[in-house]
């Protein structure tokens, strides 16, 4: 080709870790372009109108683990970022008359515990010390690049600091970890509580993002997945964006301007140019081909590797190892305009628990069930649903004494059996979720004045997510860490020369965290 270059660095989608990878080159001293398909950037971390009136966060719905390095780097706040807590953490409905909350402090929790067995109440302090010890271990690790295997000294050295940090957890805590690693769910959490809906408020972090039942051995790392991230300074808390995710990225837009990060929108890249073994640049779907001495793709793999890239341009062994890359989150996403808020029959006037993490998910069989349905129909009959409603504590959502509801909703097969299209079936399956919901909150169907529903197909359509996987791929123990998303190159650098990977299909996964496109950018800033 010899084009000359016109940038330093050119990122492949707008989303949250390109604009965060972005914004750490560009304070380095390069000159970078984002180039992004939609008209707006943050990718599934953005806040949009679904219903005249009515805004919510479209795709991601909450805040946990965002690296507190990278808010306070980039000054988010001081581009108006501003998160506030839940007031408890979760509730979950379990019948009629019962239900269960966590969050509020230990003692109140145990309280809520002993509703079920004073002994789960009792070892509650002893699981949140192991999990703590544990996630203190991958919050250290989430910054940290991984060491690439067969990368010779260089790479052993790097990792002989995971190492270390592990050793420190002493033989106890190793066994835990090893526990969280390899065994289900439903194993974990059996060594651990005794009672049914204590066992389903943590077995429901396992099956979040993850096609699979509590039963799959390796869910439980999901579950801890989901624990090692905090709200202002506060460990294991979660919380909304005031004007919701879209506050995030927006805040991460007007950083990278004002570090001299150009964003191109409306821009779809239809392919990575390769010249000599190395990627030059881009050419869109306009016909239009920019150039840059790297590319840097905020994309998942198997969108990176599937289609962006020409396979004749890949090793051998990795495009077969690339090709069997499982994506497929099993997630189903609504937002719902509300004329009021819902009444649960366990629970019905208006309080805290309106203002968390509503869990329908009352038992870890019921889990289970919801996986064995979508496996064999295409979806559960009787959906996982967690349903946040970000009005109660933003009135900038929606107008005065109406209300908007995330529902992020489990299992919904990525492809439907039978050749059936989620075209001809997203709204039968999205009267399955609103009917769940009503049956622990009878009138929310009547409630219900507008919706958007996003199956798998429609969340890849929109977001370039494979499979429609929130995680950019499976976070299975064969595609974490070293070997996210191949072994060999798990370090942010693909196999074509000047081709880095900066997205969620890397460490430390998937999640609105910032940390892979802060990790990318480090490497590339080292190799520059």
């Amino acid at each position: 080709m010899g084009a000359k270059s016109t940038y330093d660095a050119l990122i492949v989608g707008g989303g949250h870790n390109g604009l965060t990878c972005a914004w750490y080159l560009a304070r380095a001293g390069l000159k970078v372009l984002i180039v992004e398909r939609r008209s707006i950037v943050g990718g599934a971390a953005v806040t949009e109108e679904f219903h005249p009136g009515f805004r919510n966060s479209t795709a991601s719905y909450t805040v946990s683990l965002l690296q507190a390095k990278v808010i306070r780097d980039m000054r988010l706040a001081d581009w108006g970022l501003r998160v506030v807590h839940r007031p408890i953490s979760n509730f979950l409905p379990l019948d009629d008359k019962n239900y269960l909350k966590l969050g509020g402090g230990l003692e109140r929790t145990q309280a809520e515990f002993a509703k079920y067995s004073t002994r789960d109440a009792e070892a509650l302090p002893a699981y949140y010390d192991s999990l703590d010890r544990i996630a203190d271990v991958l919050r250290d690790l989430a910054l940290q690049t991984p060491p690439n295997a067969g990368g010779g000294w260089s790479e052993l050295l790097r990792g002989i600091s995971p190492g270390r940090r592990m050793a420190k957890l002493g033989l106890e805590g190793q066994r835990d970890l090893l526990d969280l690693f390899v065994k289900s769910a439903r194993t974990f959490l059996d060594g651990w509580f005794e009672s049914d809906p204590v066992k389903a408020a943590f077995g429901f972090d396992a099956v979040v993002g993850n096609y699979a039942s509590p039963d799959t051995p390796g869910s439980a790392y999901v579950l801890l997945h989901h624990v090692f991230g905090e709200v202002n300074g506060v460990k294991g808390a979660w919380g909304h964006a005031i004007g919701g995710m879209g506050a995030i990225t927006g805040a991460m837009r007007q950083a990278c301007e004002a570090a001299g990060v150009e964003i191109m929108t409306d821009a779809p890249v239809e392919k990575v140019l390769v010249d000599a073994g190395k990627a030059v640049g881009v050419a869109l779907e306009d016909g239009r081909e920019l150039f840059a001495k790297r590319v840097v793709a905020n994309v998942g793999p198997k969108l990176l590797y599937g289609k962006l890239v020409d396979s004749s341009d890949l090793p051998p062994d990795f495009a077969r190892r690339i090709k069997s890359y499982k994506a497929g989150s099993g997630t189903f996403r609504m937002n719902v305009a509300l004329s009021e808020l819902p009444r649960f029959t366990c629970l019905p006037e208006p309080g805290e628990h309106l203002a968390s993490g509503i869990v329908i998910a009352p038992t870890l069989d019921y889990m289970d069930q919801a996986f064995t349905d979508a496996r064999a129909f295409g979806w559960s009959k009787k959906p996982i649903v967690e349903m946040l409603i970000p009005s109660t504590l933003d009135d900038t959502l929606a107008p005065k004494g109406a209300h908007v509801a995330s529902l992020f909703c489990q299992q919904f097969a990525p492809e439907l059996p039978d050749g059936r299209s989620w075209a001809d079936e997203r709204e039968k399956a999205a009267d399955t979720i609103i009917d769940t919901v009503g049956a622990m909150a009878p009138g929310f169907k009547a409630s219900v004045v507008g919706r958007l529903s996003l199956s798998p197909f429609d969340l890849e359509e929109r977001f370039g997510l494979a499979g429609g996987d929130i995680m950019h791929g499976h976070m299975s123990l064969d595609q974490l860490y070293s070997a996210r998303p191949v072994l060999g190159n798990g370090a942010y650098a693909g196999p074509i020369k000047g081709l880095w990977m900066c997205g969620a299909g890397t460490h430390p996964g998937g999640g609105v965290t910032g940390a892979p496109g802060h990790n990318c950018a480090r490497e590339i800033i080292r190799a520059h």
